[in-house]
């Protein structure tokens, strides 16, 4: 399939009877979850014969799956305790992305601050987000193992990766790992710049992505549309062809070559409920 379609669902009552139903109710493709507390620190360990279940069978059905690291993640914190437990978390969504056969797990990129004195120079921040992540991607032993998926941010605060551009020194600092792909959220860049909403503007921000990544380390699309319009650096998002990015642009991007075999997941209001327009939408624009 050129571009499985899908959303972000609820667990639940677990991976296949929680999570599964939930995506197959809605007519996925593929599907992103949370292993445990979006908005919180405690590292849920699976259950052996649950994961086993679930990966027995989305290996049987060919459905790829991805994760999405908590909210609670800034690898560029000036805090001591929220550095740690960012890196904990990390590691801990890489270790159970393996054990349910996930293909990557997504991390926002993170923010810095200057402790005391507010915005400031971001070399500090990136030092530790290099010595976070290094660490965890030479331990990714294999091409079968998941990818750890970069995800910019809106712009909103001090991040350390918002938009296409910062994507070039972020990988810079690890070292152009091959295990660490691209996650792009369509609001997110959006909302940092990327003129999505013009025609030929999807095609050239993933021709951008490719120029900077090299080919094969998009392996993520996070479709949403915008509520706000393009540079307001808010986090927003809309309905496909609601908000200010439009379909078009989506179709543009499903015509890319770069985006060839590339999963498409919503997180738009209702993507995950039973009457869901966006996922037969993205559908139809795909299959045009």
């Amino acid at each position: 399939m050129r571009n499985p379609i899908g959303t972000h669902v609820l667990v639940g009552k677990g991976l296949v009877d929680g999570a599964v139903a939930n995506a197959d109710l809605v007519g996925c493709e593929t599907f992103q979850i949370f292993v445990g507390n979006p908005r919180g620190w405690a590292l849920t360990e699976g259950r052996p014969a649950e994961d086993a279940r679930f990966r027995d069978l989305m290996a049987e059905r060919g459905t790829r799956t991805f994760i999405h690291a908590p909210y609670l993640v800034n690898l560029g914190s000036p805090t001591e305790k929220t550095y740690e437990n960012s890196v904990a978390s990390v590691a801990h969504n890489l270790k159970r992305a393996a054990q349910i056969g996930a293909e990557g797990v997504v991390v926002h990129t993170g923010s810095y601050v200057v402790p005391g004195k507010g915005p400031g120079d971001d070399t500090a921040a990136m030092k530790q987000v290099r010595e976070a992540l290094l660490p965890l991607l030479d331990a990714i032993e294999d091409d079968a193992a998941p990818w750890l998926l970069l995800e910019p941010t809106a712009g909103q605060g001090r991040s350390l990766c918002a938009g296409v551009e910062d994507l070039a020194p972020y990988l810079d600092a690890l070292d152009n790992h091959p295990k660490a792909g691209i996650c792009l959220d369509t609001c997110h860049v959006f909302a940092a710049g990327a003129p999505l909403d013009e025609p030929g503007g999807a095609t050239a921000t993933v021709d951008r992505i490719v120029e900077i990544g090299g080919p094969g380390r998009l392996r993520l699309i996070h479709a949403n549309d915008s509520m706000d319009v393009r540079g307001a650096f808010k986090d927003r998002h809309q309905r496909i062809g609601e908000g200010h990015i439009g379909e078009a642009a989506f179709a543009e991007l499903f015509a890319h070559p770069a985006t060839e075999g590339v999963p498409f997941i919503l997180e738009t209001p209702d993507s995950r409920d039973a009457d869901t327009r966006d996922i037969p939408l993205l559908k139809r624009l795909r299959d045009g």
